[in-house]
């Protein structure tokens, strides 16, 4: 109708100006011209029906013929009339236009909807798009894009000139706008859709499903990869951005990420012995599954590296590994106690990653066992990595094979269900697609520890593998959808974690993961569906899942520590009060100090001080020897020439085997004396009994590791060597130090040899009367003996200091006649003491006598029969133990401190690095308080800093 409308106005203005401008309109046969020009203005019917219908004002109008009026002949006043004729054809045409643009609209909305109705619904398919694109604009300022774009007035010199357009279209559909092209047209329209009507009609319901199922999966392939693309854009951007950040790494402070937080809580209370009913309930994803089921390749797909040690069917993982993922500039891994870091990206650096890992684990596990619950903690970081905590464990087995110690199936079910118990805690449980799946053991495990599935997805491997070997793939649906074990899951998933061959890729994994499902039979069939395959999809699955139970559990778990944490604090208030709250590490730096303190006291002790003690103990050590093997002997000579060459033989010896070994042990021994006075002496108030332990085993192994000076001995056997040739006393002084020297040995040794001979026989008459005691039959015969010996002695003062056999036998004939039975070795035993004794009181009055000798000394004895020999021998061996105390005191004070010093330091040190070592030396409730205390505060600290960062997030 509105292509007729339009043929009528073109038609009237074209007639009027052309006849107008050419003849005079008196010279006109107006009678019949009018009536023909008013037969050809008949307007056309409506159009036929066609599929696609029209609408316009004009169906509801009825066109009202022309009515004529009579014409008269000649010049009238009614012959300019046509311009207002036009001018209302043109009034009419404007309702016309916008009838039809109301009817047209009309027609495009419903033709919208219909098109609309025919689409299938994909809400169901939001996933495919991933949740960052849905908040690009939290992430991209639109404002400033905008800002940047071109202005509307450039804008506009590219937009092509519609006016031109318009005409150029209305040209075109002027030539086909005669009532042959207008048939033409429906014609043409009616027969296309009589033709799709019929072929619509024909195609049956299962036809249609499976034309709708490759057009979905189609759809489904066309997003993935454009997910694809998109995140791999995206991945490129991030590592751009975060490598730009990451140049001024060295010369600011680095904040670190929301994942770094949490693992740091999550270590924290790793090391936390729960002994205050606050147990560790915060998320972790906990990788379980048989042993070779895949779970350490499906971890390692998350990781985007190939990270754990590699085996063909034995067990790889020995102790539980808590990997960290966050996003980086560049593919790296750490350990938690290293700074090392290896470059993911070198097949060299995962080469050692791997090595290290089984280092690790070996060292853990401790002699006997096949497994260990200790966990290694590694920080994985990487663009494009979704942020998680995961925890792989040890496969699950059902028979122990020979080289396995017996519990280590019993062990390996006690770690799982230690770290599948915690409620927050998600079970990602791994099924080997390509065995029978009434051999999983894992299932009913987490069945047990999750009845309900709440926290559990479900990740069947190896689904190449089980499309190939399964007779029946309905099996493999009914696994995926959870028809086939009792277990209950969140989600179920379906990967591939490469064809077996250990020196494959990340990426030609991926490649082989995303070219089977895109060919497998598995998902054109719809037994699978897109979102349940490839581990990209379960990683982002998991990392929600995480990131979920985290924000919903951080809050109670914090809360639970701050309680903790107040019931700590109030106990140590009412149990130490004046004390500060030290835990291990600052009490040991504490302790630290006052071993050090005491180390630099030994430098102050006074060099007067060191020698008294030296020559004291020395002469203490070595008195024995000089009286029995070097005194003893030469003065049984019989004169003074004789005395001096066996003294100076004996000292002779003496000094070259024994003497200096025995000085430089009397140095170490006064030198640990006095370090150990140092350390255990009370400090009074200030004494703290908490480091006795401490100082004690730091003494002990600084005493073990010190080691005198070997060169020592040599230069002091030099040294004693000339001080006892020297007999030359200079002054009467000397000579009375000599003679007090020699009458103090002397006295001490009678009253130990008296102490000796009391011993032997027994308490005499006043004790017996006044104590009460009696004599033993031994006893009585020593005594008997003692009284026959000393008869001996009263007749014979100068005898031999030995005794001859004969006069053994006569002692015994004399003693049997008195009724007393002997044996000779009794009296030979007994006549040692006796004449000790002798000897001794004899040389002690010769000590008297040689009082006033040293005149007599002076002019070596001459015209004298006075011999004080063996005053001159005493003076020889104490100006060899004043000059070796000396000696000794100089190598003290010089070298042997300072090296025990730097002992005690290494001591100290090493123990600073051996955590047990410190448990073990300083122990108590009070430590024991303390270091709780500290712990749970820096949980706390920990957690606040964390939910603070993660409300930024938001």
């Amino acid at each position: 109708m509105l292509q007729a409308a339009c043929t009528v106005c073109r038609a009237l203005v074209k007639k009027h100006s052309g006849k107008v401008g050419r003849f005079p309109v008196q010279n006109l046969p107006l009678h019949r011209n009018r009536q023909s020009y008013f037969l050809n203005l008949k307007i056309q019917r409506r159009l036929p029906y066609t599929p696609v219908q029209c609408y316009s004002s004009f169906s509801r109008l009825q066109l009202r013929r022309s009515k004529f009026y009579p014409l008269h002949y000649g010049f009238q006043a009614k012959r300019h009339f046509w311009v207002a004729r036009l001018a209302s054809r043109l009034l009419k045409l404007r309702y016309i236009l916008l009838g039809s643009a109301v009817g047209g609209g009309y027609t495009a909305k419903k033709t919208y909807e219909q098109w609309k109705d025919m689409f299938p619904d994909l809400n169901e398919y939001k996933w495919i798009v991933p949740d960052f694109i849905w908040e690009l604009d939290q992430h991209i300022d639109f404002d400033k894009l905008s800002k940047a774009l071109p202005d509307s007035e450039e804008l506009a010199k590219l937009i092509p000139d519609f006016e031109k357009l318009g005409e150029s279209f209305n040209l075109l559909k002027g030539w086909f706008s005669g009532p042959g092209g207008e048939t033409a047209f429906k014609a043409a329209d009616s027969k296309i859709f009589e033709t799709s009507d019929k072929q619509y009609k024909k195609v049956s319901d299962k036809d249609k499903v499976d034309q709708l199922q490759e057009e979905l999966l189609r759809t489904q392939l066309k997003y993935q990869r454009i997910l694809e693309r998109l995140e791999k854009e995206n991945k490129d951007l991030r590592k751009l951005v975060l490598q730009k950040d990451d140049k001024g790494i060295h010369h600011r402070k680095l904040k670190k990420s929301l994942i770094d937080l949490y693992s740091e809580v999550l270590d924290i209370l790793s090391d936390y012995d729960a002994s205050y009913n606050t147990q560790d309930h915060l998320p972790r994803v906990i990788v379980v599954g048989d042993q070779s089921s895949g779970k350490t390749s499906v971890l390692e797909m998350i990781a985007q590296a190939r990270i754990f040690p590699r085996g063909s069917g034995e067990m790889m993982t020995r102790a539980p590994v808590k990997v960290t993922l966050s996003e980086g500039p560049h593919h790296v891994a750490i350990f938690k106690d290293s700074s090392r870091e290896f470059d993911l990206t070198k097949e060299s650096d995962l080469a050692a990653l791997r090595d290290e890992i089984e280092v690790r684990m070996k060292k853990s596990v401790k002699n006997g066992q096949t497994v260990s619950p200790e966990t290694i903690s590694l920080s994985v970081k990487g663009p494009g990595i979704q942020r998680m905590v995961l925890v792989d464990l040890p496969g699950v087995i059902s028979t122990v094979t020979s080289g396995m110690a017996p519990d280590t199936k019993e062990t390996i079910f006690s770690i799982s269900k230690a770290y599948m118990q915690n409620p927050n805690a998600i079970i990602l449980c791994i099924q080997d697609g390509s065995v029978d799946a009434e051999r999983s053991i894992v299932t009913d495990l987490v069945s047990q520890m999750d009845p309900h599935g709440r926290r559990t997805i479900f990740v069947l491997t190896k689904v190449d593998l089980a499309e190939k070997n399964v007779a029946s793939p309905n099996r493999i649906q009914q696994i995926i959808e959870g028809k086939l074990f009792p277990m209950k899951a969140l989600g179920y998933f379906a990967v591939v974690t490469g064809k077996g061959n250990t020196n494959e890729s990340i990426e030609s994994i991926k490649d082989y993961e995303e070219e089977f499902f895109q060919g497998s039979s598995l998902l054109k069939k719809g037994m699978l569906k897109a979102h349940q395959v490839t581990t990209k999809n379960l990683s982002l699955a998991v990392s929600d899942c995480f990131w979920k139970m985290v924000r919903e559990s951080i809050e109670q778990q914090a809360d639970a520590f701050k309680a903790t944490r107040f019931n700590l604090e109030t106990e140590w208030k009412n149990n130490y009060p004046r004390l500060r709250e030290l835990d291990r590490n600052e009490l040991f730096e504490k302790a630290k100090n006052e071993i050090l303190d005491e180390v630099i006291s030994l430098t102050q002790v006074t060099p007067k001080h060191w020698e008294e003690i030296l020559q004291k103990t020395l002469w203490e050590r070595v008195s024995t020897h000089v009286i029995e093997n070097i005194y003893l002997p030469a003065a049984q000579t019989a004169n003074s020439g004789t005395f001096n060459t066996t003294v100076d033989i004996k000292l002779k010896q003496w000094t070259d085997k024994q003497l200096p070994n025995k000085a430089v042990e009397v140095a170490w021994d006064t030198l640990q004396q006095e370090f150990s006075h140092f350390m255990t002496e009370p400090k009074g108030k200030e004494h703290d009994d908490i480091f006795d332990k401490l100082k004690g085993a730091v003494k002990e192994e600084s005493i073990k590791r010190h080691r005198w000076n070997e060169q020592a001995e040599d230069s002091l056997r030099v040294i004693q060597h000339n001080a006892l040739e020297d007999r030359s006393i200079s002054d009467k002084q000397q000579w009375d130090a000599a003679i007090h020297f020699m009458e103090d040995t002397l006295k001490s040794r009678l009253k130990d040899t008296e102490s000796v001979i009391r011993g032997m026989v027994g308490p005499d008459w006043k004790e017996r009367w006044f104590s009460w005691t009696s004599r033993s039959a031994e006893q009585h015969v020593r005594n008997e003996t003692k009284n026959e010996l000393e008869k001996m002695l009263k007749v014979n003062e100068d005898h031999p200091a030995y005794l001859a056999n004969d006069e053994v036998t006569t002692v015994r004939k004399n003693l049997e006649t008195r009724g007393v039975e002997v044996d000779p070795i009794l009296i030979k035993d007994t006549w040692h003491q006796v004449y000790r004794r002798h000897f001794l009181q004899t040389a002690l009055s010769g000590c008297n006598l040689c009082r006033r000798g040293f005149y007599y000394y002076q002019r070596h004895f001459v015209d004298s029969e006075l011999e004080c020999n063996d005053v001159v021998l005493f003076w020889r061996i104490q100006r060899m133990l004043g000059i070796t105390a000396n000696t000794l005191r100089q190598q003290l004070i010089n070298t042997e401190v300072r090296r025990l010093e730097k002992n005690v330091k290494e001591v100290l040190e090493d123990f600073a690095e051996d955590a047990d070592k410190k448990v073990s030396l300083l122990t108590g409730k009070r430590v024991q308080l303390a270091e709780d205390l500290k712990k749970v505060r820096e949980i706390q600290e920990k957690l606040e800093a964390f939910i603070e960062a993660l409300h930024q997030e938001k």
